[in-house]
């Protein structure tokens, strides 16, 4: 990557920094300022780059020039008034140094120490107001570093050791994030080809395809990754868009933890059980979308959470307008936690309207904030929605879309067989007794209320339930410790809430009320899959908060002697496990390794992008090789839906990095009819030959192996 290129890498990371100062907030009350600083600047700077790719798709100005313009007059349009903030935070510096140093003269005529400072304090030493003092950016950097090691100082063993792990699995992510290439499944067929299509067509246009998932499925990560291949010319750094998710999750829920009056023993512990999750940590290092889902969800929820007790103002109603539209450009299955959560927000905004002064205006205040909202939110997703319903007549999408995901029966039966097949596959474990029998239980009572256990109404494809889901994939890993603390922190935060926190009960029982419905309506809106638990990602990020309250209220029980040694050696011991879990996540966990066969340290960069499938890596290198030798300038794609597209963009580029010319010949849009076989230059073939040799000319000679062919035209 070129100077230049990372450059632009920083434009959004100093956006980030400077609107996280600008966006802190200043009143006392403020419950963890600075994690709120960051989660608001993040919102506004994801908001910023979706609006941007919208507006630059629009009119076909997609390019490398147009977007770093695009920031650098972000930058700019922000720097403004974080400099007018600090400059108005240096006035009352020079105010609050006057008065100290009026204060010491006073406090010297009379002989003592000065009126509210401390014995030492002269003029030129206004040590009374340190923080104040520093401004800007650099302030913000200076008391972070100096809350951190004051919390450092003052934590305990078991708090450090927790904070301890937490930092070293981030930074462990970070390394095979920058290590590995991308190689999740989904990404080789949908996630990144879209991107590259944009990159090609520089606008946000549809195009004809076999593979209708690079269409039809909310683009909200890939309009980040969208940046970034801009600004790189490559994939070196899209993995970073989870891993920078997988920290905003660590920040919300341990904000959320602390809004429901969890102390700092309670928020590391939230911190802990989040990072350790096999999924989150494999996610982190991945091109999957379900953690950026996750993060706006549950920034969220910890919005909604700051309504229950005050007040909302514009900026509220703006910020959680952007989490609920980034979450339902994202994936839409985190709406089933949104939406309860802005019902919450709005009954509690309602609430609080009805007291007795100015009682009608208030209402009339909350109904106004809660449309802001919604139109936030539509700016935000609407332009897809719309692509959608022009393209397909709906704005979710095709049928195939709305009826393979989806559940098509709702009645009891069905819901409740659902659920327990979803709870099996989140709650697996390695011992295959424990899992052959609960399977088998649940197949046969699915049976007795007269709902077949793989039917396809209920059931994703041609899925059959169960499937081992322990191992440490991310696309399917269990989890089953975050999730049992979770399930039992929800109980009790329902059944028993002041025993968890007892000065936020009413906040805890509704906050564990909304999460335990985004669960239901989860099971009883979204079929079983083999890899649904990445699905349900979002619902374990907002759910661990209750975790994390309910671990520390046993921690602290006042019991017998006895019985607190034993809640304290099972807490250790579960929490022993989850720390071991995530680093074998991290240290075996497929598809990026640290250690064994596969680790990033000692896999070469093709052989890492086909660790899914390595008896494909040479078979498209074999091809590509002969499309390119032919000086091909059209190529034509024959592919199934579950094809990989990605490779054949990284192997048919240009010498000097440009996107190939690359149309497919086969369309299941259909107002987007594939292109004509005859045009192309070279055909490149994914999948069965039959499909290939259906579509290439007469006389083209067809070359093919066992999943990948290409044809050529007659030599000239």
């Amino acid at each position: 990557m070129s100077a230049a290129g990372w450059m632009l890498v920083a434009a959004p990371v100093a956006a980030l920094v400077t609107l996280t100062a600008l966006l802190r907030p200043r009143a006392a009350a403020a419950v963890a300022p600075n994690r709120l600083g960051v989660l608001r600047a993040a919102l506004l700077t994801g908001v910023f780059a979706v609006l941007t790719v919208e507006l630059l798709g629009a009119v076909g100005a997609l390019t490398l020039p147009a977007l770093a313009l695009a920031w650098l007059v972000f930058l700019v349009g922000i720097a403004v008034p974080a400099g007018r903030r600090r400059g108005r935070a240096a006035v009352r510096v020079g105010t609050t140094v006057a008065e100290d140093r009026r204060a010491v003269l006073v406090g010297a005529a009379v002989g003592g120490p000065a009126a509210g400072g401390a014995p030492g304090t002269g003029p030129g030493r206004p040590t009374a107001h340190p923080a104040a003092v520093r401004g800007g950016v650099a302030a913000m950097l200076s008391g972070w570093s100096d809350r951190l090691t004051q919390l450092w100082r003052t934590g305990t063993r078991g708090e450090r050791l927790l904070a301890g792990t937490v930092v070293g699995v981030v930074l462990t992510e970070l390394v095979v994030a920058l290590l590995a290439e991308p190689n999740n499944f989904d990404s080789q067929t949908y996630h990144l080809p879209k991107v590259e299509h944009w990159v090609a067509q520089g606008s946000l246009d549809f195009w004809p395809t076999a593979i209708h998932r690079q269409v039809t499925i909310p683009p909200g990560a890939e309009y980040l990754l969208l940046h970034l291949r801009l600004f790189t010319g490559g994939d070196a750094l899209h993995n970073l868009v989870q891993w920078a998710a997988g920290i905003g999750c660590l920040l919300a829920a341990t904000r959320i933890t602390a809004q429901l009056g969890g102390g700092r023993r309670a928020q590391l512990l939230t911190a802990f059980l989040v990072a350790t999750t096999p999924m989150v940590a494999l996610q982190a290092t991945s091109t999957q979308t379900d953690l950026v889902a996750a993060a706006w969800t549950a920034c969220a929820a910890t919005l909604a959470l700051d309504g229950l007790r005050r007040r909302a103002g514009l900026g509220d109603a703006l910020a959680l307008g952007a989490a609920t539209g980034l979450t339902a450009l994202t994936k839409t299955s985190g709406l089933l936690a949104v939406g309860p959560l802005l019902l919450l927000w709005g009954l509690a905004q309602l609430r609080l309207a009805t007291r007795p002064t100015g009682a009608a205006r208030q209402v009339a205040r909350t109904v106004g904030g809660s449309l802001l909202v919604l139109l936030v939110a539509a700016t935000v997703v609407g332009p897809f929605l719309a692509r959608e319903s022009t393209e397909f007549g709906h704005p979710l999408g095709p049928p195939r879309l709305r009826e393979s995901i989806p559940m098509e029966r709702h009645d009891p039966a069905s819901v409740l067989v659902n659920a327990l097949r979803i709870g099996h596959t989140a709650f697996d474990t390695p011992l295959a007794p424990l899992r052959a029998g609960t399977a088998e239980a649940i197949m046969a009572g699915s049976r007795a209320v007269g709902v077949d256990p793989q039917d396809r109404a209920i059931t994703f494809g041609r899925e059959v339930f169960p499937v081992p889901a322990w191992y440490p994939d991310e696309d399917r890993v269990a989890f089953p410790l975050a999730g049992a603390l979770a399930l039992l922190g929800a109980v009790v935060a329902l059944v028993r809430p002041r025993r968890v926190s007892p000065g936020r009960p009413g906040a805890l029982r509704a906050y564990a009320a909304v999460v335990v419905c985004a669960v239901l309506l989860h099971t009883a809106m979204i079929k079983w899959q083999p890899w649904g638990n990445r699905l349900l990602l979002y619902a374990l990020v907002l759910a661990v908060p209750l975790a994390g309250l309910w671990v520390d209220a046993v921690l602290r029980r006042r019991a017998g002697a006895g019985r607190r040694s034993v809640a304290a050696g099972l807490v250790v011991t579960v929490l022993a496990t989850s720390a071991l879990a995530g680093v074998l996540a991290l240290s075996y966990g497929f598809p990026r390794r640290l250690v064994g066969a596969g680790s990033v340290f000692t896999t070469t960069e093709w052989d890492t992008r086909f660790l899914r499938r390595p008896q494909w890596a040479d078979e498209f290198r074999w091809a590509a090789s002969a499309v390119r030798a032919s000086d091909a300038r059209r190529i034509g794609l024959v592919q199934q839906n579950d094809n990989w597209e990605y490779p054949w963009w990284l192997l048919l580029r240009d010498d000097d990095g440009r996107s190939p010319e690359l149309v497919a010949l086969q369309s299941v849009l259909p107002d987007r009819p594939p292109a004509d076989p005859a045009s192309v230059d070279a055909i490149v073939c994914t999948g069965p030959r039959t499909e290939c040799v259906r579509l290439v000319p007469a006389g083209w000679t067809v070359e093919y192996r066992d999943h990948v062919g290409y044809a050529l035209p007659p030599a000239r």
